[in-house]
């Protein structure tokens, strides 16, 4: 069995370029968030959905919030490091890979826009508030909901083809 062709460039290329895109798109909603929204102040969009403006100095359910300011740089770092070794996974995929480019890429993109708001601001801007019975999810943002979706899928892409893969046939 022969070695699987490398991305090329160009592929590559357009993965990133959907990263840089998606990330794009991640700080235009912040920078709506930011200008439409007063800090802190829900405004309900459903019975479950609000667009609410915070700031998250932390990182994931603003862990290191109140660290008193070097996990801005520790944070941005580990986010650079995070995006080096993605981007050096995904030019090392195959060209015919599909759904693990995609993964990264979204991944990638989440990366992107909340190092650009930290290194920037010092914290990240986070709008969405989702909320049931008087219990309220962190506000988060559109990175990192791609951060989440591109894990989920990374997982799907490890796990589930090796386990279908292992089962035995009649």
């Amino acid at each position: 069995m022969g070695v699987a062709q490398r991305m090329p460039w160009p592929r590559f290329a357009m993965w990133l370029g959907l990263a840089v895109c998606l990330g794009m798109l991640d700080l235009w909603t912040k920078h709506l968030a930011s200008t439409q929204l007063d800090l802190y102040r829900a405004e309900p969009v459903t019975a479950w959905f609000n667009l609410r403006l915070a700031h998250n100095s932390g990182a994931a359910f603003s862990f290191l919030s109140d660290a008193g300011g070097w996990q801005r740089w520790f944070l941005s770092g580990a986010a650079v490091v995070i995006m080096g070794i993605l981007l050096v996974w995904l030019k090392k995929l195959p060209a015919n890979a599909r759904l693990l480019p995609v993964a990264i890429s979204l991944v990638l993109s989440g990366a992107l826009g909340n190092l650009v708001d930290r290194i920037r601001y010092g914290y990240v801007i986070d709008f969405i508030d989702l909320h049931v019975n008087g219990f309220h999810w962190p506000a988060f943002n559109l990175a990192d909901s791609a951060i989440v979706l591109g894990v989920v899928l990374i997982l799907i892409e490890g796990f589930i083809p090796k386990a279908i893969a292992s089962t035995p046939s009649n």
